[in-house]
């Protein structure tokens, strides 16, 4: 049975499992033309997929607080009337690994600034609920838990309660929230270019990966 260096495994989910972009440029298009700014293109979803959307439509769209939380409130609407696994898939190769390190005792848990609710409904469309000890993502509004931070924290805390060794855990992510994240609370990130990150962004990561083989080699040996 292979072993793994870590005793646990973090998952970013966006850009990192699972590719949710059609979906999140279509109910951003609708999201921003019913506020008056314009839609991204396809191109910029790089500066959207990531962050919590609270922050992005700040960052992005230019709007105040008050009118992010409005924004965020129509978003999650058109997500819920148009199903929060509608046009997703998941990476090539991800999958398997997760069902090999739980094959092999690691625990794994999500680490994603995505609601949680989100995440799970991902996580169960795609068969994917027995390999997690736990899914964690941020809160419906984003304003109790939502930056990277604070959700690797939420994550760990949830594996230890379950009996999970987080001595050594580390984070599989594609944006620099997750470097920074982990950064914050000493857990390595392995980067992985697949995702939606600027080039930059995986600069300071402890390892950085372009294919799921070569991160299977890193977290499985």
């Amino acid at each position: 049975m292979p072993a793994s260096p870590y005793s646990c495994v973090l998952w970013d989910v966006d850009g990192t499992i699972a590719d949710a972009s059609v979906g999140i440029l279509r109910r951003l298009a609708v999201a921003l033309t019913h506020f008056g700014r314009p839609a991204p293109t396809r191109e910029e979803l790089v500066h959207w997929i990531g962050p919590p959307m609270f922050e992005s439509l700040q960052a992005q769209a230019g709007m105040t607080p008050d009118e992010a939380a409005d924004a965020v409130t129509f978003y999650r609407t058109l997500g819920r009337a148009d199903g929060y696994t509608t046009d997703v898939r998941t990476y090539p190769g991800v999958p398997e690994i997760i069902r090999d390190l739980h094959a092999a005792g690691i625990p794994q848990a999500t680490a994603s600034s995505k609601p949680e609710n989100q995440v799970d409904a991902i996580i169960d469309h795609f068969g994917l609920r027995p390999y997690f000890l736990a899914t964690v993502g941020a809160t419906p509004d984003e304003s109790t838990l939502a930056s990277k931070a604070d959700i690797i924290v939420e994550s760990l805390r949830r594996l230890k309660e379950r009996g999970a060794d987080v001595s050594r855990p580390v984070l599989v992510g594609d944006r620099h929230h997750d470097v920074d994240g982990g950064r914050a609370n000493g857990v390595p990130v392995i980067f992985v270019d697949w995702g939606f990150s600027a080039a930059h962004e995986g600069d300071d990561a402890a390892f950085r990966v372009t294919t799921p083989e070569e991160l299977r080699a890193l977290l499985l040996a």
